[in-house]
């Protein structure tokens, strides 16, 4: 595999980490973290020289981010002697929301407005359509139809844009994943509102063109549900290894969210087949009724696999 990062990178962020680790016990564990951190960090400044960032400065900030190095091995290997005397003393004190306050990431002041402009105008739009789905302003299926497409693309477009940002926690999702993170929320909720108009402007047989689109966009954020990889920070890392709750299933067991994803397809899958049985049998009056309990049915499953059950109690 090629590795385009520049030997000067490579030189500046092992000097700083060798720096960052001076004076801490090389314990096997240490050493395990202090490679899983250069790791890290090599994406990290790859990262901040593709957005324009020297080799130098890059090198420089991915290593700030880190916060205590301390800190970190002693939250990793439990060991408190790791941190120097001052740190043992303070952290008691010292709440997770101090932690992320001290690596806390602002929002660009662009990307601010970009989500305020679009969710205003995905608010028009989602009003919008159900006012022309109501006698109160009624509107042809046309119009409709390009509504709930502006509300899919408004609703995308916010998702990719956010996925691309940098968090206090997170780094930015690579491009490609979050346009099509985008891409497939966007159109699960115009397929949603194309849904809408079918029942009330259109022959139900275009019913089955709406199921496809929100299966499609179902089974595409699926696959990237479950193909996700980790994309917390050092700090977080560091804080959820050290935590004592269960905590969140799905990032302790990736087999746990594939296994999500699949319940997810065959649920929707099975609610949008039932659709048009119950559309042609007992009415159309009856047909959203598979999708409201495959909502519900996904968010017991989700409940299920997140909090109801505890790996670590098994062992």
């Amino acid at each position: 595999m090629s590795d385009n990062r520049s030997p000067r990178t490579s030189t500046e962020v092992h000097r700083l980490l060798d720096e960052a680790f001076a004076g801490i016990d090389p314990t096997p564990e240490a050493q395990d973290l202090k490679e899983e951190i250069r790791d890290n960090l090599l994406s990290r400044v790859a990262e901040l020289e593709v957005a324009g960032a020297s080799p130098a400065e890059a090198a420089r900030r991915a290593v700030d981010e880190l916060g205590d190095v301390r800190e970190l091995v002693a939250a990793a290997t439990g060991d408190a002697d790791a941190s120097a005397p001052s740190a043992r003393a303070a952290r008691p004190a010292a709440s997770a929301a101090q932690t992320a306050l001290r690596h806390r990431v602002r929002p660009k002041p662009a990307f601010v407005v970009r989500t305020v402009v679009l969710s205003i105008v995905a608010a028009a739009a989602l009003v919008t359509l159900v006012l022309g789905l109501t006698p109160l302003m009624p509107l042809a299926a046309g119009p409709l139809i390009a509504i709930a497409a502006a509300l899919g693309l408004a609703i995308g477009v916010i998702t990719a844009d956010a996925l691309r940002q940098e968090t206090t926690t997170n780094y930015p999702l690579p491009t490609g994943r979050a346009v099509a993170f985008g891409a497939a929320t966007g159109t699960l909720v115009a397929s949603l509102g194309f849904a809408a108009v079918v029942v009330w402007r259109l022959e139900l047989v275009w019913l089955v063109l709406a199921a496809v689109l929100a299966v499609a966009a179902i089974a595409v954020l699926s696959a990237l549900g479950a193909t996700q990889t980790n994309r917390h920070k050092p700090w977080v890392v560091a804080m959820h290894r050290d935590a004592v709750e269960v905590g969140n299933r799905f990032e302790q067991d990736p087999a746990a969210a594939a296994r999500f994803g699949i319940y997810s397809a065959v649920i929707w899958l099975t609610a949008f087949a039932l659709v048009p049985v119950l559309g042609f049998t007992v009415g159309w009056w009856w047909a959203p009724l598979p999708v409201v309990a495959a909502f519900i049915v996904m968010m017991l499953v989700l409940a299920r696999m997140l909090f109801g059950h505890d790996a670590r109690s098994s062992h």
